[in-house]
């Protein structure tokens, strides 16, 4: 199994995308409207957009989250969020 990378930094951009530094230094724009977009556990974001400026990082760095209405942790891993960030830069690389 291997290590997960943890998480540096996280701050948003504008509704939907976030800026993610890496302990490894690897550093990505991330979109996550295609994701915010769908499913219930982001109507809380789409209900109220300034709350997306609320992005928190997880402690040891594992995950970013939102607090829902409710107080719960709405959150993207370090994994899912570098495999997102590689894809959507090969997507622009190829595009260029």
């Amino acid at each position: 199994m291997s290590e997960i990378i943890r998480i540096r930094s996280v701050e948003p951009v504008l509704y939907g995308v976030i800026k993610v530094i890496w302990l490894d230094g690897y550093e990505a724009i991330v979109d996550l409207r295609p994701v915010i977009a769908e499913g219930d556990a982001f109507g809380f974001l789409r209900s109220s957009p300034e709350r997306f400026q609320t992005v928190k990082l997880a402690e040891f760095g594992h995950a970013i989250y939102w607090l829902d209405h409710e107080g719960d942790e709405i959150d993207f891993g370090s994994e899912q969020l570098r495999r997102r960030a590689e894809r959507q830069a090969e997507i622009l690389r190829l595009a260029s």
